[in-house]
């Protein structure tokens, strides 16, 4: 099971009606124990990778580069350098596939986990969005080395990123500025971990749908 890497660029389109869908509900989950801007901040970001790909043809892995430079340099707080260097790594890892399958989509994958841990010092359970990468990606990998197919792997995905972002509601945030709450923090979703699960649900999706279409 394999898509062309030139024909998929609406898994990008995808990603940015998906975070301009749900700006207001990120920053209200995210006003509950930070500053409230989150949504707002990925929501100008996304858009302005949208206006940048208007009228323009462009693969998925250009897609991603585009939107990683948006989320770089063109929006403001912690999540910008860690979603710019997520879709920058997904954009690097795939440029040269041509065929985009399930090991091509692991090691893309694998390679925007490595980049945002390697500058951040949070961890699993620290209430962040690593809550929801990291099981996801660990589902992925299960999934794949069992011998599932590239969409089983991508459900399996999906449903350990919801479980990965819902852990975070039990949890006090230990790092960021929700951590001075303690454990008052606990009780709410964090919302880069909200964000982080709405973008691999969008992304597995997106790639499911263009699978289906191929065999179809």
């Amino acid at each position: 099971m394999t898509f062309k890497n030139k024909d998929a660029l609406c898994i990008v389109k995808d990603l940015i009606k998906t975070i301009q869908d749900n700006k207001n509900y990120l920053s209200d989950i995210d006003g509950k124990i930070g500053d409230g801007d989150h949504g707002i901040n990925m929501n100008k970001g996304f858009t302005l990778c949208e206006k940048r790909l208007e009228g323009k043809e462009y693969s998925m892995s250009e897609g991603f580069g585009l939107l990683g430079q948006a989320l770089l340099n063109d929006i403001g707080g912690s999540m910008g350098p860690l979603y710019g260097l997520f879709f920058d790594e997904l954009a690097r890892t795939s440029q040269k596939s041509e065929d985009i399958d399930a090991n091509v989509f692991e090691k893309m994958f694998r390679s925007a986990l490595e980049a945002v841990q390697e500058i951040g010092n949070a961890k699993k359970g620290d209430k962040t969005l690593l809550d929801t990468l990291i099981p996801s990606m660990e589902a992925y990998s299960s999934a794949l080395s069992s011998g599932k197919d590239f969409s089983a792997c991508l459900e399996d995905m999906k449903i350990a990123a919801e479980d990965g972002m819902q852990s975070t509601k039990d949890m006090a945030a230990r790092i960021g500025r929700a951590s001075r709450l303690g454990e008052r923090s606990r009780g709410v979703l964090d919302a880069g971990a909200t964000s982080c699960y709405l973008i691999i649900n969008s992304i597995a999706c997106s790639i499911q749908n263009l699978l289906k279409n191929l065999c179809n």
